[in-house]
């Protein structure tokens, strides 16, 4: 089960944030600020799980944003790797060529993708196009 998704740039600033059980805001900030302090120190050489607390952590770096699902230990990693992926596919083809300033002023639409791929905690759509018909129908009901 996915605990939280991040998005963050690598100055440590949150663009997106998505977690699937209750956390006070305190500890938001710190578990914001532990994730950005391992991935963004981490070489490139190494592998992109990292153990945190009792969970995983898996995080992929897309240009100057780095994505990441905090996942259970007994969890594929292989599979929220290509979620991660999944969901940047998507991005970049809604927004046609995504930036960190289309996260930043569509935020709604980012947070609908996000909820189009992920249902509580586990992945509900693996295919690219299903999510951006569905994206293209929202639109469309949306005018």
């Amino acid at each position: 089960m996915i605990r939280f998704i991040l998005l963050q740039n690598r100055a440590g600033t949150t663009r997106l944030s998505k977690y699937y059980f209750p956390v006070e805001d305190a500890e938001k900030a710190k578990l914001q600020y532990e994730v950005h302090r391992l991935v963004v120190n981490r070489d490139a050489k190494f592998t992109n799980f990292v153990e945190f607390k009792q969970h995983k952590l898996i995080y992929r770096r897309y240009a100057g944003l780095f994505f990441s699902l905090c996942v259970d230990v007994n969890d594929n990693e292989l599979a929220s790797l290509e979620a991660i992926h999944l969901f940047v596919e998507v991005l970049d083809h809604y927004f046609n060529n995504v930036c960190e300033l289309d996260l930043v002023f569509n935020f709604h639409k980012v947070y609908l993708i996000v909820d189009e791929l992920f249902l509580a905690g586990e992945i509900q759509e693996s295919s690219k196009l299903v999510i951006l018909n569905r994206l293209a129908e929202l639109d469309r009901v949306q005018d």
